[in-house]
């Protein structure tokens, strides 16, 4: 009877919370999807516009490892105030197939390729009907900051641009330039703003968003105010008035509706494996050998990694994931085969029949429960070209860390953890000593939450004793699938 008020509750948590992230999502507001020239587009028009009547527009871009999913809250603020917007996924980025020329966006070859997609994004919103064409911005964040800086500064008709999180600028600057960074960034990207916008005049002007990082400053209400603001300051349009729509509704739904499918992990692994869900014992503190092990393996996997011929992948930073992670697990295994035998399986494992059936299940599960609101709410997941074939190879080396740190910590979920704390560790340490990309710095955060959330998933599949190889499998797929989905195609 217990165990079944346990089901019951989790299933109606589950689709409570999954309702509430449907109708957060579904009120967000649709974008019109287009092609134009090879560039995916987004438009979005205000939804009170006269007929006949020509609106100035706004060209949005991304950053690195975004799309144009991931800044679809500008659109909705911006059409709010009036606006015509266009946002684009760059090549290599959300659903442009086309590769960035290097791995780190940082060659003229690189270069040329941005200035290209914004040329196209450009032209594409000036020959919208309800556009004034003399009466263009441009917003970007990241990567996109620069590249909208350039293009602005090489066109002069650009009326307006507004840099969010200026990694860097060329030397020539366009005339009006509002530069947004969040307090709790590097503190270059303060830096950078503060060079684009010092001597600049009453043109230009830099703010800083209290209380958000590289990420939370794209939902910042105060970033979705400034930028507004000084667009209609630029256009000599009178401010004030039109309320925006929270920059927060399509991330709380993608929220809500991660959690109703977390919850839901539950009622399906026990119709799919049986029996009442055991809790294991209380998680003890992982021994010092084990944390010595892992501070070992993965340091020595973070440095071999920079040499293996996973680096070759087409996928920028994917390939040196894929090298460590496969490099760490290996480690990890080796060092566990040198200990005393692995801990007694648990009394009662899942019948064959019932992992055969169960094991697809779960896996799709999986993919829906990680792509599903990630697509809808945050950014563009949904594999594309090479992804599809990229997605397996980084996959199956987070599945062999996974696996291998479960076996080390003998099926102890903080010595899970404390594995997976380690990985972030090393790969923090990677990134400021050169052996990748410094990127790995600003998704660092992100992955973390991945692998706690991986680690949530291992902590209920355990208690219906799916083997250690599955939950392995199941969990990686949690965050393998957005690494390569979201992180740029490249030449290879």
């Amino acid at each position: 009877m217990r165990n079944d008020r346990k089901f019951l509750a989790a299933v109606l948590v589950a689709l409570l919370s999954a309702g509430v992230g449907a109708w957060l999502l579904a009120g967000a507001g649709g974008h019109r999807q287009v092609t134009a020239g090879g560039v995916p587009l987004a438009e979005v028009h205000p939804s009170a516009a006269a007929a006949g009547a020509r609106r100035p527009g706004v060209v949005v871009a991304h950053g690195f490892a975004g799309s144009a999913r991931l800044m679809a809250q500008f659109g909705d603020s911006l059409a709010a105030r009036g606006y015509v917007v266009v946002l684009l996924d760059f090549a290599g980025h959300g659903a442009n197939t086309r590769p960035l020329p290097d791995s780190a966006a940082g060659t003229d070859a690189s270069t040329a390729a941005l200035q290209h997609d914004l040329e196209v994004a450009v032209t594409h919103l000036r020959g919208l009907p309800d556009v004034d064409p003399a009466r263009i911005a441009l917003v970007g964040h990241s990567m996109g900051a620069s590249a909208v800086t350039r293009y602005a500064a090489g066109h002069p008709e650009i009326t307006a641009t507004v840099a969010i999180s200026l990694p860097g600028s060329p030397a020539e600057l366009p005339g009006r330039l509002l530069a947004l960074v969040g307090q709790f960034e590097f503190p270059g990207f303060r830096a950078e703003a503060a060079r684009a916008t010092e001597d600049g005049g009453p043109g230009r002007s830099m703010v800083i968003v209290p209380g958000v990082e590289h990420i939370g400053i794209l939902y910042a209400p105060r970033t979705h105010r400034e930028t507004a603001d000084f667009l209609d300051a630029s256009f000599g349009r009178a401010a004030g008035g039109r309320a925006m729509p929270s920059p927060l509704r399509r991330l709380g739904g993608a929220g809500a509706l991660l959690l109703g499918l977390l919850v839901g992990l539950y009622p399906v692994a026990r119709l799919l494996f049986g029996g009442p869900w055991r809790a294991g014992p209380w998680p003890a503190v992982p021994p010092a050998r084990t944390v010595g092990a892992a501070a070992v393996a993965l340091g020595a996997a973070a440095v071999v990694a920079a040499w293996l011929p996973t680096n070759r992948l087409p996928l920028a930073i994917g390939g040196y994931l894929a090298g460590f992670t496969a490099a760490g697990g290996a480690a990890l295994l080796a060092y566990h085969r040198r200990q005393s035998g692995p801990p007694a399986a648990p009394a009662s494992r899942p019948g064959s029949r019932r992992l055969a059936f169960g094991a697809p299940i779960l896996v799709g599960y999986a993919a829906v429960t990680i792509a599903v609101p990630l697509h809808l709410g945050l950014t563009y997941v949904v594999p594309v070209g090479n992804r599809w074939w990229l997605l397996p190879i980084v996959w199956g080396g987070f599945a062999l860390l996974v696996y291998a740190g479960d076996r080390v910590a003998g099926g102890n979920v903080l010595g899970l953890l404390t594995v997976s704390a380690v990985a972030v560790v090393a790969l923090t340490g990677a990134a400021v000593t050169g052996l990748t990309f410094g990127f790995v710095l600003l998704i660092v955060p992100l992955l973390a939450v991945l692998l706690l959330w991986q680690a949530a998933w291992a902590v209920v599949l355990s208690g219906f004793a799916v083997p250690p190889w599955l939950t392995a499998v199941v969990g990686s797929l949690i965050v393998a699938w957005p690494i390569s989905a979201a992180l740029p195609l490249s030449a290879p």
